[in-house]
Formats: C-alpha cells, structure tokens, sequence
C-alpha cells in the first residue's frame, strides 16, 4: 500500500512535438558532432587573398557581399565549397596555394594598404609582378628591415596571434651610452602610460662613437613598443632594424628587396602539411644566416 504522508507524484505531461521550436532556414547546415558545416564567409574571404579576416568583417558589413544571391551584412554566416560568392559584383576567386615572402622594408614607407596622409605605402613599392599581400604585423615609418608578406589571411591572423609566441628580434641605435642599470627595468616589464609591456630581452653590444648597438627580442611587438620603452628610461632610438621574425631572418636581404620563401620551408616552419592542414610544429630552422648591421651603419 502506498504511504499516505508521500502522494505519488503527477506524471509529467508529454512535450507537444508540433510546438517544438524549430530551427529557422538561415541557421546553417550541422555535421554529425553538432559543429557548423563549412567555414565562416570572413575566413573564406580573408584565404582567397580578398583581405584580411578582419578587413573582410568590415567589407561585408558594409554590404559588398553576396552569397548564393542574397547580399549579407553579417559575418555570422558558414559558407560552404558549392556556394556562389560575390564581392563588389564578382565572383570570388578561387583560393590560392599559400605563400611567404621576405621584405626588406625601407624607411620612410607606412605599413598600411592606404594612407590618409598621402604617404608612400609598402604595397606602393612592391614589384609590379607581385599578387596582392598582407603584410604580417607591421613596422613604422621611420623603422627598416624583415617584415613578412603572405596571400593568404589565414596565415596573416596566425602569426599575429601573441599565442603564436614568436620572437621578433631587433638591432636597436641608441644615441649615448646606456648602462645595463638603465636598461633593467625593460628587462624585467615596464608599463608606458597606462600600457604594460612585457620583458624584452635587451643587449648591450658595443659602443660606437656618439652610438650604441643594442639587440632587442620580445614576442608581442605593439605600436612604436622599442621607441617607448627606451624613451621612458632615458634613451633615444635613431635607428631600428628588424632582423628576424621567428625563424626566418633578414640575413643579407637588401633594402626593398623582396624574396619567396620555398614552400617545403614555409610549411615546416608553420608547422602545415602539404595539403595546409596543421600538424605539430617542429622546431624552429633557421632559414637565412643573420647578419648584423656592417660597422659605421
């Protein structure tokens, strides 16, 4: 007999299967573990060379994209192989194989696609033979040496990303001669109005006249970091040098020069197999003999 003092519980009503919420047409299609099909429409733009991913996000927000027809205004959409897309009225082009480039930029060019102020660009002095490229991170105006190029936007985001964790390495002229006291405090982290950087590892070279040779290395490289930090112990940069970006150096590259790296050595160095696909990144070779600057630069 049942105990009075504990009523059975009501049975639960069964779910109206025709109220079930249904998933509206535009939602895009699932595999089989419930992850979107295909890849987002940015990523696809930002691999066909289009733009970067994030330059992409502004080009479809700005209404510039179609897919399958149908304009769009939202990079919150998955695109599959078979769909139709057009950007400004044309077809999107199929993607290319990805490629790397090593570029001695010069002084007095911006890294920017256009300037505002009406400055000669990178892209400006480019070869004419050389397809569209972004460049992967940047350097200032007045600043030289290793900036790397790529066609693919994939790549670009990759090496960005302050997860990737690549050193960039620098010849660094300092005017005066700094001590290793005052350059301590970069060693260790110093903040610059308001913005922490990270431990740079920084090296006194040698003394040359009114003149000092520095090597500087740290991993995330933010806007004109080297020329802050130095002017917040005391010290002035009249000239910067970038000489390695992660495994691949400037070497004897010279200024304006531009030089592919080879496919079998992009993809070990990015940890990519032959047919693009990440595998486990081996250990960094070095690609190009590092060469300082010649005594009297």
């Amino acid at each position: 007999m049942s105990n009075p003092s504990h009523p059975r519980r009501a049975p639960r009503p069964k779910p109206n299967r025709a109220s079930a919420p249904v998933s509206p047409p535009s939602m895009p299609a699932t595999a089989a573990d419930g992850a979107p099909k295909g890849e987002r429409i940015a990523k696809t733009l930002a691999r066909a060379g289009l733009a970067s991913r994030r330059d992409a996000e502004k080009i479809i927000a700005e209404g510039r994209v179609s897919v399958n027809g149908k304009r769009i205004d939202s990079p919150a959409l998955n695109v599959m192989p078979s769909d139709r897309i057009v950007v400004d009225g044309k077809p999107l082009a199929e993607p290319e194989a990805a490629r790397l480039w090593l570029y001695h930029k010069p002084t007095g060019l911006v890294t920017t696609t256009r300037d505002e102020k009406g400055r000669e660009t990178v892209f400006d002095a480019l070869p004419d033979d050389m397809p569209r490229v972004l460049s992967i991170g940047r350097l200032d105006l007045n600043s030289e040496g290793l900036l790397l190029l790529t066609n693919d936007g994939g790549i670009k985001r990759r090496l960005e990303l302050p997860s990737t964790g690549w050193v960039r390495k620098y010849r660094v002229r300092i005017k005066g001669a700094p001590t290793d006291p005052q350059l301590e405090p970069l060693r260790k982290g110093i903040t610059v109005e308001g913005e922490r950087f990270q431990p740079m590892a920084v090296t006194l070279d040698r003394q040359q006249g009114a003149n000092a040779w520095l090597t500087v290395a740290l991993r995330e490289g933010r806007n004109r970091e080297i020329r802050r930090a130095m002017e917040s112990v005391g010290l002035s940069v009249n000239r910067l040098i970038r000489i390695s970006y992660g495994p691949f150096q400037l070497g004897d590259l010279t200024a304006g020069s531009v030089e592919e790296v080879k496919p079998r050595v992009m993809r070990d160095q990015l940890g990519l197999g032959s047919g693009g696909e990440a595998v486990t990144k081996p250990k960094p070779k070095r690609t190009r003999r590092d060469v300082s600057p010649r005594k009297g630069r």
